[in-house]
Order: structure tokens, then sequence, then C-alpha cells
């Protein structure tokens, strides 16, 4: 984990200037390896596919494969009606919230940084391709970023990311800043999958200092001869942002569905761990599916966090809809 103290120690104390960036190669005997030199993260404007990165919470070395634009709804913003900036009317659950349009960007991370990341790497999944099938597979070192995450820098390498999809998403181009550039495989992959990958809302709500971020993605559904099963995945993301140290002890979700069910999920942890979130390591982001037999839905609930002088609470996790589309990524017109 030493890894990724180091980067975010240097980067807290980021001035506008570039320098050598190094991470430690081996926990055991913490040997350097330098990176490449850090450039100015940008305060407008979206950056470019090929641009390399170091994730300015988990600290894992990435490049940028294409951006998303999506609605955050911000539960500690102050709401003003209930209509967003671009017009749109808040979905659902989030109506009270003013959404606010914000670049996320589809990222490869880098092979060698994935044991030290408190992050699941292979959370976006996707169900088989087989119509009867409810295997889900997954794509290791796919992540979302957000703008304010990315710490970009440059290096003169040619292979400077270390994973299976980089040659085959991504061309080196001298000539080009940032110098790697979209092969079509990358262009018809985005294409096939964008129904599956796209990122369109995101829900956030801070509780006692510690923050939860919700992001619900549509992968599809299943028929049988007696019933269809929808399908999502959600991202969750907790972060310490007070002094004190915390652990997440226990689960409590609730999960209604169009059909008119409203079913109740209590547990220790989450994805079979307890995190301890402190000052030194204080973010963990993991993946779950659920699974509805209707169309659409939503979901709420807390987390039971126990601090380190012994207070416990319930941090809330923001309500967010589950809401299926078409093959095409559209809404369905007449939901059964």
């Amino acid at each position: 984990m030493r890894l990724f103290r180091v980067s975010r120690l240097l980067f807290k104390n980021f001035q506008q200037v570039s320098f050598r960036l190094f991470s430690i190669q081996t926990i055991h005997n913490a040997k350097l390896a330098e990176v490449g030199r850090l450039d100015t993260p940008k305060m407008k404007g979206e950056y470019d596919t090929g641009q390399l990165f170091l994730h300015r919470v988990f600290g894992y070395r990435g490049v940028i494969l294409f951006p998303w634009l999506a609605r955050v709804y911000d539960r500690d913003v102050p709401a003003k009606k209930d209509s967003t900036d671009d017009g749109s009317t808040s979905s659902h659950v989030g109506k009270e919230v003013k959404g606010r349009t914000h670049t996320f960007y589809q990222v490869l991370i880098d092979s060698r940084d994935c044991p030290f990341i408190r992050a699941q790497t292979e959370a976006v999944t996707f169900l088989g391709t087989q119509e009867s099938s409810r295997s889900l597979y997954a794509i290791p070192g796919l992540d979302y970023v957000a703008h304010e995450d990315i710490l970009p820098y440059s290096t003169t390498e040619k292979h400077p990311l270390q994973h299976e999809l980089f040659d085959k998403f991504l061309a080196y181009c001298p000539e080009r800043d940032p110098p790697f550039g979209a092969q079509e495989t990358l262009r018809a992959w985005q294409k096939k999958n964008h129904p599956w990958l796209e990122l369109s809302d995101v829900h956030k709500e801070t509780t006692e200092n510690v923050r939860v971020t919700v992001i619900p993605f549509y992968m599809g559904f299943r028929e049988s001869q007696t019933t269809s099963v929808f399908w999502w995945r959600y991202c969750i993301r907790l972060e310490n942002l007070g002094e004190l140290t915390v652990q997440l002890r226990e689960r409590h979700w609730r999960i209604f569905s169009l059909s008119g069910t409203l079913e109740t999920v209590r547990g220790r942890g989450v994805v079979g761990q307890e995190p301890v979130l402190s000052k030194a390591l204080p973010a963990f982001q993991y993946s779950s599916h659920v699974s509805l037999q209707a169309p659409s839905g939503h979901m709420w609930g807390t987390f039971r966090m126990e601090r380190e002088d012994g207070y416990t609470f319930d941090c809330r996790i923001p309500p967010f809809s589950l809401e299926s589309k078409n093959e095409d990524g559209s809404s369905p017109s007449n939901p059964t």
C-alpha cells in the first residue's frame, strides 16, 4: 500500500510545476521506479483519449479511453426546485436533488498496480452473450474516474502501461499530445458495448464525514418461459473525509421493484470485507449486482460504521433508481 501513500503525499502538495514521479515496485524492499513527469491538471475542458494519469485517491496508473457526461445528484448541495442544469427533471428518488452535469472517464488500470488498490479491479461486468445465460463476465482493469481524480502525467515510454487491451485499443503516435491515439478497435468496442458501459447518473451523500458515492449501470435482461429478469450492477465508493478512523461493520439495503415487492437485505460488511477508512487510506470502492423481475425499481439503505473512539452511526446510502434500457441504450417506451 505504500505505493499509493507516496503518490497521495506528492499530489497533496502539488503546485503548478512538473516534476518526476516515482512508484514503489515492491512492498518489502521499497524499490522505486520512475513513472514520468506530472503535468498540470485541467481545471476546464476534457482530457483526450490516450492521456496517462495517476488516480488522485487510489494512486494507480491508468490511461483514458473516452469520456462520459453524467448527471451528479449530490445530497450535500442545497436543493433548488426539481430541475437540473440541463433542464431535465431528476429521476424518481432524486427529485429534490439538483442534477449537475459532470465529466467521468472510462479508463484502463495498469495491471502492475492492481494488487495494491483498495478497489475491485474486475468491477465492470457484463451478462453472458447467450440469451438464456445468467452468467456474468468481467473485463479486468476497467474503471470509471471523475475528472477531478485525474492527475495527468507524460512519459517517453512507448509502452507505459501494462494491460492486455492497451495495444489493442491505442496506438503510439509520437506527433500527438498525448502520444497515444484511439484505434478502430476501441471505437468499435465502445459502440458495441455503449448501452452496458454508459454512465448516466451518479448519487452522493455524506454522513458524519463519510461520503458515499453510488453509480448504477443497467446490464440487460434474460427471459425464461415464465418470467423476465432485469440486471443491474452498482459501484459504491466510501471515503472518510474526517480525522478519525472508521470501519464499516454492517450493510442494510432496501430494494423496491416496480412489480410491487420490497426486499430487505442485511449482512456483515460488504463483499466479504469490513473495510477500515483511515487518514492514510481513506477510501474503499466495490461493485455488486441486483436483479429484479421488473424493468425498474429503487435502492437505498445504510452502512453501520464504527469510529475508533467506539461511536457507531448509520451512514446513509443515497437512494438511486434502477432503470432499464432498450438495446440501443434508450429507455423502454412501454415497460411491462
